[in-house]
């Protein structure tokens, strides 16, 4: 799945009601799901780790819906050296 594309997703699936919670809450949303990934990591549990990681990622690309930030430019401009083979050739 490419970064765009799931962010694009987050948007189609989430915008709504993340633009009526707002950019901070939003944020405490997020700030919450590092904290429970923080939790899932103390206690050594893989799934919750795979589930916690997976929230962490799905609020990240939220809150950047709110405030205008394309995920995958901006990752391409801070690490420019980070490359991924086109979709079906790695």
């Amino acid at each position: 799945m490419e970064l765009r594309c799931l962010q694009s997703e987050m948007k189609r699936l989430f915008y709504g009601r993340d633009s009526e919670r707002g950019v901070y809450a939003t944020f405490t949303w997020l700030v919450e799901e590092v904290g429970e990934l923080g939790e899932a990591l103390l206690k050594g549990d893989r799934r919750a780790l795979e589930e916690e990681i997976a929230d962490v990622i799905a609020w990240t690309l939220s809150l950047a819906n709110l405030v205008g930030v394309d995920v995958e430019k901006a990752f391409r401009r801070k690490y420019p050296e980070a490359r991924c083979p086109p979709a079906g050739r790695g």
